[in-house]
C-alpha cells in the first residue's frame, strides 16, 4: 500500500473528522447506515494497481469463453431458475484478498467472485465524502478505465436504465426499505432515477408487470434485480403471496437472477493462475489433502460469509451430505498491510464492472474495500474493532486501454 500517502493520512486523521464523514454518509437517511465503514481508504501502490487489473483481466476472460453458461448450468437451483435469461451479466464483482506473495511481493488473490450488483451507489457517495472531509490527494482516483465521476455515473445510468425512463426501472429486493444495502438504493435514486420497490409491491396484468408510482399504475420495463433467493428460502409459499419473478414476464432483469448462480464460488475451480487459489469440488476429491489446515470449506449457495468451515477437518469433508455443493479452497493468507494508528489491518479489494447492453464487454469501473483484524472480512465479523469495515481505495489516476480481454493500464 501507498506509504507516504498512508503516513500523511494517519497524521492528520481526528476523530471528528471521522464523525464528520459518518454524518454526510448518512445524510437523507432516516438512521445511521447499519453497517461499519471504516476510519480510512485503502491507498493502492501502482504496482498492486496493476496486479489487481491483470488478475481481473484473467478472470473476465474465462466468463467471455463460449461455452461458459453452458458449463455453469448446474449452478442454478432448479427451484430458483428464471426465466428469459439474457446473454451476459450486467454486473461482476471479483473480491482479491490483499496477500504476499513467496518472494515477498505483495499481490492479490482471488477469494470469490458474483454476477449480481454490488454497492455501485454508495461507492461513489462513499469517494465523494472521502475527499470531502480528509486530506486525499488530488491525483487519486477511486474509478478505473480513465472515467471521472460523471463518466462513471452515465455508466451506471446506461447499464441500469437503459433506454428507458427511469420510472420504468425499479431496483427491487424483499423488505428492501430494511436491508443493510438500502444505503445503495437510496443513493442509486439520488444519481440516476430509479424508484425502490419490494417483492410485494410487484402487480402482475398478463406478463406485464406494474407498480404504484405517484399514485399511479406504472408499468416496469426493468427490474434492477437486488433480490437473493437465499433471502425467502425460508418461506416454502413466497410465491403464493407475491408474485412469482421465474415465469415468462414481459420485463428485462438487470442482471438476470441466473447469474447469481453462474459467475460465483461453483466458477472458482474452473480458474487457474497465479492469482487464483486451487480450488475442487469435494466430490472431485480423488483424496483429502493431509494438510487440511491450508484449505477452507465453502457451501456453493450462501452468501455473506454463511456456512464457510475456515478450520476444516477431515470429518468436516466426509460428513457433508451434497458434496457437489462443496468446494474446498486453498486458503488465502491476508497480509495486514494498511497501517492503523494500532498496528497493520488486513484488507480486501472488490473490483466492479459494468457491462451495459450492447457493449462487448465489461468495464472495470470502481471498487470497494473491506478491512478486518478478525478471521473473515466481512462487516459483521469485525464488530467490536476500530480501523475495520466497508470502506474505498484511492490510486493513481493514468491513462487506459481496452484490451479484447479487461482494462490494462499503459
Amino acid at each position: 500500500m501507498n506509504p507516504s500517502i498512508r503516513k500523511t493520512y494517519n497524521a492528520s486523521f481526528t476523530g471528528e473528522k471521522y464523525q464528520s464523514f459518518l454524518n454526510a454518509l448518512s445524510e437523507g437517511l432516516s438512521s445511521p447506515i447499519p453497517f461499519r465503514v471504516a476510519e480510512t481508504p485503502v491507498f493502492l501502490t501502482d504496482d498492486f494497481r496493476d496486479r489487481l487489473i491483470t488478475a481481473g483481466e484473467d478472470i473476465i476472460t474465462t466468463i467471455l469463453q463460449p461455452g461458459f453458461k453452458d458449463l455453469t448450468e448446474r449452478a442454478i437451483p432448479e427451484k430458483w431458475r428464471v426465466a428469459n435469461e439474457n446473454a451476459h451479466p450486467h454486473f461482476i464483482a471479483l473480491d482479491f484478498g490483499v496477500c504476499k506473495d513467496e518472494a515477498g511481493n505483495i499481490v492479490p488473490k482471488l477469494i470469490e467472485l458474483q454476477g449480481f450488483p454490488s454497492l455501485f451507489g454508495f461507492q461513489v457517495k462513499m469517494s465523494d465524502e472521502f475527499s470531502a472531509n480528509f486530506d486525499i490527494p488530488g491525483n487519486q482516483t477511486v474509478y478505473f478505465n480513465g472515467l471521472d465521476r460523471n463518466d462513471y455515473i452515465e455508466l451506471l445510468r446506461k447499464t441500469i436504465v437503459g433506454d428507458c425512463n427511469p420510472e420504468e426501472v425499479v431496483v427491487m429486493d424483499v423488505d428492501a426499505f430494511h436491508q443493510k444495502t438500502y444505503v445503495d438504493f437510496f443513493q442509486t435514486l439520488k444519481l440516476i432515477g430509479t424508484p425502490v420497490i419490494e417483492l410485494s409491491d410487484l402487480q402482475q396484468d398478463g406478463d406485464d408487470l406494474y407498480y404504484q408510482h405517484n399514485g399511479k399504475k406504472q408499468r416496469i420495463k426493468r427490474i434492477y434485480n437486488r433480490l437473493i433467493f437465499d433471502e425467502i428460502e425460508t418461506d416454502a409459499r413466497i410465491f403464493d403471496k407475491v408474485v412469482d419473478v421465474r415465469q415468462p414476464l414481459n420485463v428485462e432483469w438487470i442482471t438476470h437472477p441466473n447469474w447469481f448462480y453462474r459467475i460465483s464460488k461453483f466458477t472458482m475451480p474452473y480458474l487457474q493462475g497465479e492469482y487464483v487459489p486451487i480450488t475442487q469440488f469435494v466430490h472431485q476429491l480423488k483424496e483429502i489433502p493431509a494438510d487440511l489446515d491450508n484449505y477452507v470449506l465453502k457451501p456453493l449457495f450462501s452468501f455473506a460469509g454463511q456456512g464457510v468451515i475456515i478450520d476444516v477437518t477431515e470429518d468436516d469433508i466426509k460428513n457433508i451430505k451434497d458434496p457437489e455443493n462443496w468446494i474446498l479452497q486453498e486458503k488465502v493468507n491476508y497480509e495486514p498491510v494498511v497501517e492503523a494508528p494500532d498496528g497493520g489491518v488486513k484488507a480486501e479489494i472488490r473490483l466492479l464492472y459494468l457491462w451495459p447492453d450492447g457493449d462487448e464487454k465489461p468495464t472495470l469501473a470502481i471498487n470497494l474495500a473491506r478491512l478486518s483484524r478478525g478471521k473473515m472480512i466481512g462487516v459483521r465479523y469485525n464488530k467490536d474493532f476500530d480501523w475495520v469495515g466497508g470502506t474505498i481505495a484511492f490510486m493513481s489516476e493514468g491513462e487506459f486501454e481496452t484490451s479484447i480481454s479487461g482494462m490494462r493500464q499503459i
